[in-house]
């Protein structure tokens, strides 16, 4: 995801300052053996997204506002201006690195279709006990939800869930259970490593993804940074914040284009587009075009 960022000084400046921040050549993260920890994916996302948000502000094609999913929520605070890029950079390094050690293997997270929370809630309370832990994590849609825990449980809530209506359950390429309280202990070092990082109030509007709320207050951004691996996501209702916000044109940073497919049913007056696989000219008019409609 790296490796297909453009030719831009923007980008060699964000590379350049995670060198620095790391001691290491981030690019080494970029291979496909790197990408087999969350430790590597979280810091490749992190700078991906920064990277591109900062090319697109160089071509003046700024955003009103940035909302970003679990550990999206870094650069989305970076390019709000509420955190140093370099201080961005040691906590998610940080965070990738209590998330692999807590669960380093037998727990993940899975995806099912078809089916709303409200039919999906007994089926995980069927299965969920200590021994066997699953959890409720994200609400990506009004029936796209993913769940967490322990890999047994997760097959059993996806049996049982195809059983209940569900049109596809499919087991992410997640090594670890986000977005739930089996990350409470973490989220709590987390808590105690960004309390001695100054956040500042951000310069455009940082919608939370926890809580689906613009947050404004620095104190409010940390803690939300800091605990977003321990709560749910509710990204339906933050795509839906910020379209009653005003946004009308919604473009999701490298790599992928999963945000895109679940924030089109709810800008679906309006226009959602990913970075990969189109043209910096094509993105920056898509904004031109925009601010002069609005």
């Amino acid at each position: 995801m790296l490796h297909s960022l453009p030719d831009h000084a923007e980008v060699t400046r964000t590379l350049d300052e995670t060198c620095d921040a790391l001691g290491d050549d981030p690019l080494r993260l970029d291979t496909a053996e790197a990408l087999e920890s969350t430790a590597a994916v979280q810091l490749c996302l992190l700078l991906a997204g920064v990277a591109m948000g900062r090319v697109l502000i160089a071509h003046h094609a700024h955003p009103d506002m940035v909302a970003g999913l679990s550990i999206g929520a870094y650069p989305a605070a970076v390019i709000a201006g509420a955190l140093d890029y370099p201080d961005a950079v040691r906590l998610v390094a940080r965070r990738g690195r209590l998330m692999e050690s807590a669960y380093p293997n037998g727990y993940g997270m899975a995806a099912i279709v078809g089916i709303d929370r409200y039919r999906l809630e007994p089926l995980i309370a069927q299965i969920h006990s200590a021994a066997t832990p699953v959890y409720l994590a994200n609400l990506n849609a009004e029936r796209q939800m993913v769940i967490a825990g322990a890999d047994g449980a997760l097959h059993s809530v996806m049996r049982l869930a195809l059983e209940h209506g569900a049109t596809k359950t499919q087991r992410l390429a997640v090594s670890v259970p986000s977005h739930c309280e089996l990350f409470d202990a973490a989220a709590a070092e987390m808590t105690a490593a960004i309390s001695g990082v100054a956040l500042r109030r951000p310069q455009l509007a940082y919608l939370s993804s926890s809580v689906a709320r613009p947050l404004f207050d620095p104190a409010r951004i940390a803690d939300d940074l800091a605990n977003n691996m321990a709560r749910q996501v509710h990204w339906y209702d933050t795509a839906r914040l910020a379209w009653e916000r005003g946004a009308r044109l919604a473009v999701e940073m490298p790599s992928g284009s999963a945000l895109t497919g679940l924030t089109c049913p709810v800008f679906v007056d309006g226009v959602t587009v990913c970075c990969d696989d189109n043209r910096l000219e094509t993105l920056i008019s898509l904004v031109t075009r925009e601010r002069v409609e609005a």
